[in-house]
């Protein structure tokens, strides 16, 4: 399969609703380090391909 490049309005509608999840969370969640520890790796599992994808 074919690797697609995605375009900025994807990345974009991607990192909306990223921002969207986590002000959620840090709304009605207990904040303590393992919520900012798993808000860190959902940034990185979401952004890094993404990085990767728009760097190629």
């Amino acid at each position: 399969m074919a690797k697609r490049k995605i375009s900025k309005q994807q990345f974009g509608f991607i990192a909306i609703l990223w921002v969207l999840l986590v002000a959620f969370i840090l709304k009605n969640a207990v904040i303590n380090s393992y919520t900012i520890l798993m808000i860190i790796m959902s940034g990185a599992i979401v952004f890094i391909p993404i990085y990767k994808n728009m760097r190629k």
